[in-house]
């Protein structure tokens, strides 16, 4: 064998040997589809609102006081009572006042007495001042019994209608319809006129609800309440689902410098007494309405380092990443001020596996479109 053959032999069996360890490449893998569900973007009319914080004020409270010093002897409601205007409370010893509206009647009948005579002793010399039968100072004199009998009458008619006030005065009514708190004495204390606290009514229906806004947000109502009635949800924290609605119906006439912020105040139905002095609330003001908002549900718009944006869903199934600007929350929607058209269907569940451009597999079980904004406060 030739040398030349011998070393064309050698490269053969050396390429052989390299082609048989190179390994395969792999066959190219496609990513599958994304499994999301989906939405479309819907208009609506909805409300622009400030919420707030809030605190429950009642309307009315009077603090009860005799008017009239004595001994209390009957108490006429249970604590807590739900009070009507002219309901008793609390009855005073009327037997003194009693006493001194007899001494004010006898009083009143001598003096009526002394008044009649007087005008009976008037009239007899009446007619002979003329024919000087009688001396002018008799007849002055007679005069003057009269008007003196009939100033009398009027001042023991005063003193017994004062004798009677004081007599009514025992029996402690409530000047308003209310709630009554804890009464502050029993039975056979003493009280004293115009000093002594008894009980503490409240009026609870329509009740306020006190809340404040900043000095930049104050400018905003004063410009709409100015159009029209601001209507505000009240709502307890722990019963969001559930408004009470009432009406913006007090603007403070001062900015709190310590603070910033106006004082405003609602008013709102509470016949069922759902609503309690001294209860914090959520308070949302209402300022105007926004027309064929674009809502999508709240769950739809993810943040990243540019801002907001949402995955919309195109015609030929691949995901495009769409900036937005995202206005107030609607219960369990938003508002999309730009960056989204109406009917678009925007990505809610599954966002975690959408990478934009990407082809995605729309969950056949998606709703057609979001639900109804719900009333709980956002």
């Amino acid at each position: 064998m030739s040398r030349l053959r011998k070393l064309l032999i050698l490269m053969f069996s050396s390429a052989m040997m390299f082609a048989g360890c190179a390994k395969k490449d792999p066959p190219a893998m496609t990513r599958p589809p994304a499994p999301v569900s989906v939405v479309a973007a819907v208009t609506r009319d909805v409300p622009v609102y400030l919420d707030e914080v809030g605190r429950c004020v009642a309307r009315e409270v009077v603090s009860v006081q005799p008017e009239v010093s004595g001994r209390i002897t009957e108490i006429h409601f249970t604590d807590g009572a739900d009070l009507k205007k002219g309901d008793v409370l609390f009855t005073i010893d009327p037997r003194p006042f009693q006493a001194q509206v007899n001494a004010a009647e006898a009083n009143l009948a001598q003096s009526k007495a002394a008044l009649d005579l007087a005008r009976i002793q008037f009239a007899r010399v009446q007619d002979l001042v003329e024919s000087r039968a009688i001396a002018r100072q008799d007849y002055d004199t007679r005069k003057n019994a009269v008007d003196v009998g009939e100033a009398q009458v009027k001042q023991n008619e005063a003193a017994l209608e004062s004798a009677r006030l004081n007599l009514e005065y025992t029996s402690i009514r409530s000047p308003i319809d209310g709630r009554a708190g804890r009464r502050l004495v029993d039975v056979g204390n003493v009280v004293t006129a115009n000093n002594t606290a008894l009980l503490s009514i409240e009026r609870l229906d329509p009740i306020y609800a006190d809340f404040t806004v900043t000095e930049n947000d104050f400018s905003t109502v004063q410009h709409n309440v100015e159009k029209r009635v601001l209507r505000v949800e009240v709502r307890l924290p722990e019963e969001p689902d559930k408004p009470i609605f009432g009406q913006l119906t007090f603007l403070d006439n001062t900015v709190q410098s310590s603070s910033g912020t106006v004082m405003l105040r609602a008013t709102a139905p509470n016949s069922g007494h759902r609503l309690w002095p001294g209860q914090f609330v959520n308070v949302r003001l209402v300022l105007a309405t926004l027309p064929k908002a674009v809502l999508v549900p709240a769950e739809a718009p993810q943040d990243s380092s540019k801002g907001a944006f949402v995955y919309v869903v195109k015609q030929d199934s691949t995901a495009e990443l769409r900036p937005v600007k995202l206005g107030q929350r609607q219960g369990n929607l938003i508002v999309v001020e730009q960056g989204l058209q109406p009917g678009e269907r925007v990505v809610i569940n599954g966002q975690i596996g959408v990478i934009p451009g990407g082809k995605v597999r729309v969950d056949a079980s998606s709703p057609a479109a979001p639900a109804a904004p719900g009333a709980g406060k956002s």
